[in-house]
């Protein structure tokens, strides 16, 4: 049973490039994906669902395709409030909120306020996220708890060193998909993955369907799962 999927969704940019369109278009046909995938995970029962949606690596990317991919955002989430209360939806941002754009702030506050009592699904969106930069800070983290005598080098274990993660309180991803044809992680969720699940597709993330969705499941529930032992 699937508790966590964690998805990768790329291809947006080369699906606009192969309808002939600007790059950054491809982002409002993923969004189509985007909720046809939550659909699937409230269909299913299942209960974590994290989406790769801006890297930190992403920052690189031209002023245009940036400024429209945030106004997206913003617009998404206020036009989705209230779907995700009627729905159970609890929705929650991130990664390194120092690097949050202003522009998005008060919107991405807004939206976890008014979801923050659901549990139907948890909707967690990594936004301005690097895997590598979340391990760094959880270790800063750590450092200064150690230095301040609250934490002693013996207490610090996998359970206490996850708590200081910005996933900290989420279960590791039972499967981690990714569309696009390319088979590796980016610098997503490096620490929750070491006993994940991938399920790697040659679609464009535009172009996920049902289809897609129900037959990752079910090789996944025949899949043996050792964990080590």
């Amino acid at each position: 049973m699937i508790k966590h999927l964690a998805c990768i969704m790329d291809g947006n940019r080369r699906w606009a490039k192969k309808q002939n369109r600007v790059p950054w278009y491809g982002h409002k046909e993923g969004v189509e994906a985007v909720k046809k995938v939550i659909q699937f995970c409230l269909e299913k029962e299942i209960s974590h669902l994290s989406l790769y949606t801006f890297s930190l690596e992403n920052f690189k990317r031209s002023v245009t395709e940036k400024k429209y991919l945030f106004q997206l955002l913003v617009k998404e989430a206020h036009d989705g409030v209230q779907e995700f209360v009627e729905k159970g939806i609890r929705v929650r941002f991130i990664g390194d909120r120092l690097l949050f754009p202003s522009s998005t702030i008060s919107a991405c506050k807004a939206v976890e306020e008014k979801t923050a009592h659901l549990n139907t699904l948890s909707l967690n969106f990594l936004f301005c996220y690097g895997a590598q930069q979340e391990i760094i800070g959880g270790v800063k983290k750590i450092i200064k708890q150690v230095q301040a005598g609250v934490l002693s080098p013996d207490d610090i274990d996998e359970s206490v060193f996850k708590k200081y993660l910005w996933l900290g309180d989420i279960p590791e991803p039972d499967l981690i998909l990714r569309t696009g044809g390319v088979k590796r992680l980016s610098n997503f969720l490096l620490y929750q993955a070491a006993y994940s699940e991938f399920y790697f597709l040659d679609c464009l993330w535009p172009e996920i369907t049902m289809h897609h969705l129900i037959t990752m499941v079910n090789e996944f529930t025949g899949r043996q799962r050792n964990f080590g032992t």
